[in-house]
């Protein structure tokens, strides 16, 4: 079945406006939702140049009743095909705090798993109602890594891995498909404050125009760059407290 309508949220910047603009062809309606409406505005315009109708708007997300309502009336003007969950928080602990602070800590969870989970629960139920749709989580490949300068971002989105992973296997059979999508090191505004190493760095529009592609199979995980799939692998080979030694030294 075509793909015809499509929403994406964190669609204002990075990774997400990037896949706005995969996404953008004549066929297609894009829902586009970000927190910075002159940005988000933005990536519309570049969209609409390649032909999309588009749809924007911008809320706060960490705010699940106003999510589900606004979720309920998208769809209820036309069928969402396929709806990727993008909007993301990130941000290490500073070396002179022991923890992070409660805000962001907050902020982190809500807007990286909460959100996201609820979303996807919601419209999982109406997508398999009427038996077709696809959701997609973007998670991170430090979901994959107990990360001790970053104990709430890897802890998020591992969260949000098994629930993907969950969610996936239990809508499936009504014809729903659920897919991860696991960054590694991506070029965009969140990543460019990192000092850390960033090994195997790719643009954003480069990642989205893979993730666009593999989208269409309708694929569990698809993980960018590819390189981060090996190294996730590897370090299922190494003996966890290995993995910790390394991982606490770095």
């Amino acid at each position: 079945m075509p793909v015809t309508k499509i929403l994406i949220t964190g669609a204002s910047s990075g990774l997400g406006a990037a896949l706005a603009r995969a996404h953008a062809r004549a066929d297609v309606t894009l829902v586009l939702w970000g927190r910075d409406a002159v940005r988000l505005n933005a990536t519309a315009l570049h969209c609409r140049e390649q032909g999309a109708a588009i749809q924007t708007d911008n809320f706060d997300l960490r705010d699940p009743n106003e999510l589900v309502e606004r979720l309920a009336a998208c769809d209820a003007k036309a069928p969402i095909d396929l709806a990727i969950f993008c909007a993301g928080v990130g941000g290490i602990v500073p070396a002179n705090q022991f923890a992070q602070d409660p805000g962001n800590a907050q902020a982190m969870a809500q807007v990286n798993f909460v959100s996201p989970a609820i979303g996807a629960n919601f419209l999982s139920g109406v997508m398999a109602k009427r038996g077709y749709g696809h959701i997609v989580l973007v998670g991170s490949i430090a979901e994959s890594f107990p990360l001790p300068m970053a104990p709430l971002y890897s802890g998020s989105k591992a969260g949000l891995a098994m629930f993907a992973e969950a969610l996936g296997l239990r809508i499936a059979p009504y014809g729903v498909a659920v897919t991860l999508v696991s960054p590694g090191f991506i070029d965009t505004p969140m990543s460019r404050p990192l000092t850390e190493p960033k090994p195997f760095l790719m643009s954003a529009d480069r990642a989205a125009e893979i993730i666009a592609r593999k989208l269409t199979r309708r694929t569990a995980r698809i993980t960018v760059p590819w390189q981060f799939a090996w190294i996730r692998a590897l370090a299922k080979c190494l003996p966890h407290l290995l993995l910790r030694q390394i991982l606490r030294r770095a």
